[in-house]
């Protein structure tokens, strides 16, 4: 039998199971929506339809409008049906999976579960999402069968944007089960999957809010304030900029007791049990209401100040008062920010001498112990417990990972001194003259097992392929600062950026060159992509703005000219070489990163969280680095031949002007293929950014199997006059509506002149190197303009378009 995911249900509405129906419509699976019928309806009510689906109506609105969005395209949300336990329960017996996320009740979840196997047809799975309650409870007294089938998926909210998916084996789950889901978690959902035990909050919430409580019980005792403990704890440790209390006002305070409670009263013998206590100060705000964002106060809060200024207020945990928010002026902090690598920012930080540092060390220290002293109660390995981390709570390393950067030999013995309890398999593992947890050789990762003290590899998907090891492994060909040609096997090699937000520069514009040059006679094929953890990260988000500003204000405009002829011709070239090129995309691929994709590579294989896009207008620029160009020849060469002599241009020059002069960009792969940016006959989508190198490799290597031909280059038919004609009309209405301002209109009108070719006739076919020189002195032209300048100013300021 061939196991398929064709028709799922979720039991649960709420925004959990709202999130996980929205995952499974993204990945083309039918999905059944069910709720509870209300228990207030009116004597009218009780036949009515649309009132008996009131909860669940209300779950999928909220889940249709929830921000971030949990569709990647609400068209998605045709392939939801909802109801309700009472009259569609009957409709389970159709389905392939059956996912529970009802409310944390023994009982409640028993009965539920006594149903459904009174109806789920012999090969459905059936699964919870619970995070507390054990699975031999839930599945007490149901038949050996039952069991087979049934195991805990514990997915992270919000669901499509957290990559981890926790899962739970049951006593007697059938292997093949477990197999089948862990590919379908990570293939169709594409989750990161985590093999967790039977044991309260599975790993993740296990491991991280006991490091939660820790920090905000030292926080009491030392003194610090919240902003100083988050400046601790954001990106210089390598974790989010939401850091540790920001983080708990995202989560929701009430949920973040609830996990802790969990804790406490289900682990009686953690020897950190103590930690899992809420301190006074939050529990006033727990009683008080204050749980966070959702409240529109928490830890943090915004208020207006007596000259109607919003300013950014936080509690200060001795009085439970809010006080004005300070920065942190921490010299660890300071030091941490020079520093150049991610371990040299974290020794900078917990081995300083500062109140800060003491603070970080304190804390760190004992969430490494903590963490080891979890195997084997709730994992296997150390791998499981880093990746829990690192895609639950969204951390660039976990607990071991962190340990390794901070220096294992060094850390151990800083933390007999102070008197702490260094887990004994972690002192046998120094003894035996293993000084790291992690280790590369041979191309492949290994970690230290400590059931049987020696190195093991770490697992990975057929298709994973990690750049970070392939460099430690000695694999780079060819690098700069700012990025580095890796060769990842079969005579593939991959282009990685590696500046701040994988940013171009002009240092990148002259290695793609050079790469040109290498593949035509080393190279069987090219990748451009990279790894940059977070979500949603950024293949590249666009041109480095301070490089682009410092021309500007100088008034360097030959050597602007200079730069963006380098970038089109870098990238022309390429793309018309005789070798295969597929880019790799995800999170944000804006401006310059999306010109990449569009102008140099013969496929895009997109991560399904891609936002992709050319933004230049919202910094008064257009794109100039064949972005106009390439964005209408995929338009227009994605026709055949006979349908490009007869189509009206019109049809396609007004969705390309939009997406320019609207700075539009996807907030999913799939909404990529609206905007144009990506083709459904050409490109394709990878739901599990973890193997989106791997599959774009694969790509690369069919082409090679099938004879790669590079594109032949040939004239492009554009509209011309007419273009700029239609729509000059269209600008002037929104001008006027208030819907555009001056400058907007200057850049929309030069927009429309670039993709229409210039001043031809409609349906000339030109040269493509006449639309680049187009491009290239509208840009000079807005780079003129002081509008322009202090567009560009306020992005690098505030991270925000300036309306001017």
């Amino acid at each position: 039998m061939v196991r398929k995911i064709s028709n799922a249900a979720v039991i649960g509405s709420g925004i959990m199971g709202g999130g996980i129906a929205a995952l499974l419509a993204g990945a083309g699976v039918k999905v059944l929506l069910l709720d509870i019928v209300p228990f207030d309806l009116t004597d009218d009510e009780k036949n009515d339809p649309a009132a008996r689906n009131r909860i669940v109506k209300a779950g999928m609105d909220g889940a249709l409008m929830a921000q971030p969005p949990l569709f990647y395209n609400k068209k998605d949300a045709g392939l939801i049906d909802i109801g309700n336990l009472t009259d569609d329960f009957d409709k389970l017996a159709d389905c392939d999976w059956i996912c529970e996320v009802v409310v944390e009740n023994l009982k409640i979840k028993q009965e539920l579960f006594k149903r459904i196997e009174g109806i789920r047809k012999p090969t459905c799975i059936v699964s919870s999402n619970t995070s507390g309650i054990p699975l031999k409870a839930m599945s007490e007294g149901l038949s050996p069968e039952f069991k087979t089938h049934f195991l805990g998926t514990h997915f992270f909210n919000p669901v499509r944007w957290m990559h981890l998916l926790e899962l739970i084996p049951g006593e007697e789950t059938a292997p093949e089960v477990l197999r089948f889901i862990e590919r379908f978690g990570e293939i169709n959902l594409g989750k990161g999957i985590v093999w967790a035990k039977d044991t309260p909050n599975f790993i993740g919430n296990r491991i991280g809010i006991q490091g939660m409580g820790k920090i905000m019980q030292e926080v009491v005792k030392q003194g610090l304030t919240l902003a100083e403990v988050d400046a601790l704890f954001g990106p210089a440790m390598g974790r989010p900029s939401s850091a540790i209390f920001g983080t708990a006002d995202l989560v929701g305070l009430d949920t973040m007791a609830h996990v802790m409670e969990n804790s406490y009263d289900l682990c009686p013998d953690d020897e950190e049990r103590a930690t899992h206590v809420l301190p006074d100060f939050v529990t006033k705000m727990v009683e008080k209401g204050w749980l966070g964002n959702k409240t529109k106060g928490g830890f943090f809060k915004k208020v207006k100040n007596a000259d109607g200024k919003k300013v950014k207020m936080m509690l200060d945990p001795a009085t439970c008062e809010y006080v004005e928010f300070v920065k942190a002026d921490l010299p660890c902090i300071t030091a941490a920010k020079a520093a150049a690598t991610p371990a040299e920012k974290i020794k900078a930080i917990v081995y300083g001498d500062d109140k800060g540092a003491r603070f970080a060390w304190d804390c760190s220290a004992n969430g490494l112990i903590y963490a080891a002293n979890r195997i084997p109660e709730i994992a296997a390995s150390v791998v499981e417990i880093d990746n829990a981390m690192k895609w639950g709570y969204a951390v660039e390393t976990g607990p071991f990972e962190t340990w390794d950067l901070v220096g294992v030999k060094e850390s151990v013995a800083r933390m007999e001194a102070d008197g702490l309890a260094v887990p004994e398999k972690v002192k046998a593992m120094l003894a035996a003259g293993n000084d790291s947890f992690y280790k590369v050789e041979g191309g492949r990762q290994y970690f230290y097992d400590f059931t049987t003290e020696s190195y093991q590899p770490v697992k990975l998907s057929d298709t994973a392929l990690s750049l970070a090891t392939c460099k430690a492994d000695g694999k780079v060909v060819k690098s700069c600062p700012s990025v580095s040609l890796v060769d990842i096997g079969d005579d593939i090699f991959c282009v990685e950026f590696t500046t701040k937000m994988n940013a171009l520069n002009r240092e990148i514009i002259e290695f793609m060159g050079d790469v040109k040059e290498f593949a035509l006679e080393n190279a069987a094929g090219i990748v451009i992509g990279n790894q940059a953890g977070g979500m949603p990260g950024a293949f590249s988000a666009g041109a480095d703005l301070d490089y682009v500003l410092g021309l500007c204000k100088g008034k360097k405009y030959a050597e602007m000219d200079e730069f963006l002829s380098l970038a089109q011709n870098g990238i022309k070239d390429i793309r018309y070489a005789n070798v295969p090129v597929v880019a790799a995309p995800y999170g944000m691929t804006l401006g310059g990163g999306c010109e990449v994709c569009l102008g140099a590579a013969d496929k895009i294989v997109g991560a399904a969280d891609l936002m992709m896009g050319l933004v230049e207008m919202g910094v008064g620029l257009l794109p100039a680095g064949g972005g106009c160009t390439n964005l209408w020849k995929k338009f227009v060469f994605s026709l055949p031949d006979p349908v490009q002599k007869d189509t009206d241009l019109s049809k396609l020059f007004v969705p390309v002007f939009m997406a320019i002069g609207m700075a539009k960009y996807s907030m999913s792969a799939k909404q990529s293929f609206s905007l144009g940016h990506m083709h459904p006959w050409a490109d394709r989508i990878v739901m599990n950014r973890d193997l989106l190198i791997g599959e774009a490799k694969k790509e690369v290597l069919a082409m090679v199997d099938a004879g790669y031909a590079p594109p032949v280059k040939k004239p492009v038919p554009v509209m011309g006059e007419a273009g700029t004609g239609m729509i000059h009309a269209q600008i002037f209405n929104m001008l006027k509506g208030g819907f555009l301002s001056d400058h907007d209109a200057l850049i929309a009108t030069r927009i429309a002149t670039v993709i229409s070719g210039g001043s031809v006739k409609e349906g000339t076919a030109i040269d493509e190197d006449v639309m680049y020189k187009l491009e290239r002195e509208a840009f000079i032209d807005f780079a003129k303009e002081e509008k322009t300048i202090a567009r560009i100013e306020h992005m690098l300021k505030k991270g925000a378009p300036l309306r001017n």
